[in-house]
């Protein structure tokens, strides 16, 4: 019988599966290839962008034309001015549905079966799926300020904080996704998704100065306000548009930022391990 003897010094030729860089290296590999896959889909189905551009549309025109009137004493241009930022912040925290939504589908087409006969990195598909939910937040910001300009709303603070206050959207929008990550890995179909997580952020928009300011609210209504996560967000989105306190609410926001990811993260990992 011969015995193959493999040169030590040749092995290197043959660790062709060894991640190069690293593991930390080949995750991020392995995420931005499955982002990519995500942009992919999402150019082929225009329509799955409807919640992130005719959405916020309807909204905007829905509540500035026919609700702000009466919310406003009659100067539609004052309110159009107070609600778009806090739209904007609500069309960020909606618009990570699909991705709940999405990776529902996906889970029950077995395209995560096929996932786990490949060599990548067992958390990729959701990372890449999030990472590639950064195109869908930065649609709703030019659509929202885009067709409000065209409405007659102005930005009063600036370029650069109105950049600011894009990047800090969309920064929540990646931080807030992930409950919709986990509850997409909880339930057993992308409708339910749907419909859990609407009764998450609805209560948590109208229970904001989204829409009127919380003054203005019932006293136990106000003590939720001052809890919501959205309420510091709003405020500072609010700041860096049209003026107003910003350093206050943004180290909240920058809070509540933090603490979605580290709860929701695990969860959403922990969920995904048992159900694909």
């Amino acid at each position: 019988m011969t015995t193959l003897t493999i040169d030590p010094t040749t092995t290197s030729d043959l660790d062709i599966d060894r991640p190069r860089g690293g593991a930390f290296a080949a995750q991020v590999r392995h995420s931005v290839a499955l982002a990519r896959r995500s942009l992919i889909k999402t150019i082929r189905t225009p329509e799955a962008l409807i919640d992130v551009t005719l959405q916020p549309v309807i909204f905007l025109l829905l509540f500035t034309y026919i609700f702000g009137g009466a919310l406003s004493g009659g100067d539609r241009h004052s309110y159009l001015q107070y609600l778009l930022p806090g739209l904007l912040a609500q069309s960020l925290a909606m618009g990570g549905i699909a991705l709940g939504q999405n990776l529902n589908a996906d889970i029950e087409k077995g395209v995560f079966d096929r996932f786990r006969s490949l060599p990548v990195a067992r958390s990729a598909p959701l990372v890449g799926a999030v990472a590639a939910d950064v195109v869908r937040y930065l649609t709703v910001c030019v659509v929202m300020l885009g067709f409000g300009t065209i409405m007659g709303f102005r930005v009063e603070t600036g370029f650069l904080p109105a950049v600011a206050a894009v990047a800090l959207a969309i920064g929540f929008g990646l931080s807030f996704c992930w409950i919709s990550v986990w509850v997409g890995m909880l339930v057993r179909t992308s409708g339910a998704v749907q419909g859990v997580m609407f009764l998450l952020i609805f209560p948590l928009s109208f229970g904001s100065p989204v829409f009127v300011q919380s003054n203005t609210l019932p006293g136990w209504l106000q003590a939720f306000v001052h809890v919501n996560p959205i309420t510091p967000l709003v405020n500072t989105i609010r700041g860096l548009l049209v003026g107003g306190p910003v350093a206050g609410p943004l180290w909240q926001t920058l809070a509540w930022m933090a603490g979605l990811l580290v709860v929701f993260v695990p969860l959403a990992l922990r969920a995904y391990a048992r159900r694909a």
